[in-house]
């Protein structure tokens, strides 16, 4: 009996502990978010120049939004760069998009590179590898297509590029979008995802994701280049690992990066995240104890059982205190990362966040239980570590 009980305290004790710990990430996250974001970008003095910067877009495919968003990379201020566009294939409709906007600015140095190389099973690392290899610039920043630029984006990034820096990348966030996916995705980047990638930026872990990154080429060339990452889905993760472990910094602008992709439906988003799960826990195997537990609902149940044990205290008042604490902390982070006014009201807001909350572990578990990936047409299987195979669908009769 005593063994037992001894088990029952060390339980509650950890769900305590760990319930804790999440509430003190929420305020770092918080607090770090606004004394980190949105900071005013001062311009350079004259006699100061400007390094130079190679932008690499890949792209696959026309959405409604990708004109606009490629057009905001020809507008910014910045007075040195190149854009490199890459599509690997010739017949693609985002060619002739691509020609029309290095048509309507003449003055942008922007260059095609059609064609794909074979370097790896990572699909945007062959897509790449070409321009990779053409750029003029030691800082080449890869930008994925549904990324949007404000004017001096760049810049800010650029401004947070010190001599013991290697990489620089925005915190994912999302541009102002219509309809209930459009909500539920702001409230994800906002929320759940903005608390983990501010607190781990704070303590200096690895966080990074490969949507927005200026990275200090001379360096990733020390390890062979971009095409050493190609063995990986997520070339990301482990590029930043590679410029960590050499003992180079990493940090995030102040500006997050606005994807506005044509493609808004919650289906889409959820598979998404789903897929992001898999390659977590291929990477890092502790996620699979870890992650569960970072969620409201669930570290909140823990929580609740735990303090009945401890202190005598009232399971459900305590749950649904600890659920509208977690939802007020929330709204004031994701304000923080808006920056302005909310583009929903908060009954859409509580809507989408109920939903998000109470999705996130079973889409966990579906990563869990269905490990392999499925990525445009392209199918992959994770090893322990991160390392992709790409597998052919099964023929069915």
């Amino acid at each position: 009996m005593v063994p037992m009980l001894y088990t029952l305290y060390g339980f509650a004790i950890f769900f305590f502990i760990y319930w804790c710990a999440m509430w003190l990430i929420h305020l770092v996250a918080i607090f770090y978010g606004k004394y980190r974001l949105h900071q005013k970008v001062v311009q350079l003095d004259s006699e100061t120049p400007y390094a130079g910067v190679s932008i690499i877009k890949p792209l696959m495919g026309v959405d409604p939004n990708l004109f606009s968003n490629l057009e905001t990379f020809f507008t910014m201020t910045y007075p040195k760069y190149e854009i490199l566009f890459c599509l690997e294939d010739d017949t693609d409709p985002a060619i002739m998009l691509v020609r029309s906007l290095m048509e309507k600015y003449p003055k942008v140095d922007a260059k095609l590179y059609l064609g794909a190389g074979s370097v790896g099973v990572n699909p945007k690392i062959n897509n790449m590898n070409k321009a990779y290899d053409a750029v003029s610039y030691e800082f080449v920043l890869i930008s994925d297509s549904g990324i949007r630029m404000k004017e001096d984006t760049l810049q800010d990034m650029m401004r947070y590029m010190s001599e013991n820096t290697a990489l620089v990348h925005q915190m994912p966030f999302t541009s102002d979008r219509d309809g209930f996916a459009g909500t539920l995705e702001k409230i994800y980047f906002g929320t759940a995802q903005s608390r983990i990638y501010l607190a781990a930026d704070f303590i200096n872990i690895n966080c990074h994701t490969g949507m927005s990154a200026l990275i200090r080429k001379s360096v990733l060339d020390e390890d062979g280049g971009l095409k050493t990452f190609g063995c990986y889905l997520a070339e990301d993760f482990f590029m930043a690992k590679a410029l960590k472990d050499k003992g180079w910094k990493m940090r995030i602008c102040s500006q997050p990066a606005l994807q506005n992709s044509g493609i808004c439906d919650v289906n889409s988003f959820q598979a998404r995240l789903t897929r992001w799960a898999k390659l977590r826990v291929a990477m890092l195997p502790l996620i699979v104890i870890m992650e569960p537990l970072s969620e409201c609902m669930v570290i909140g149940l823990g929580a609740a059982w735990a303090v009945n044990v401890l202190f005598k205290w009232d399971v459900l008042g305590f749950y649904l205190i600890h659920i509208l604490m977690w939802f007020i902390c929330d709204w004031i982070l994701l304000s923080i990362v808006q920056n302005g006014s909310l583009p929903f009201n908060k009954f859409d807001f509580v809507v989408a966040w109920l939903f998000r909350e109470c999705s996130g572990p079973y889409l966990f578990l579906h990563a869990i239980f269905d490990p392999e990936i499925k990525w445009r047409s392209r199918i992959y299987k994770l090893a322990w570590g991160g390392v992709a195979q790409e597998i052919k669908p099964r023929i069915k009769f």
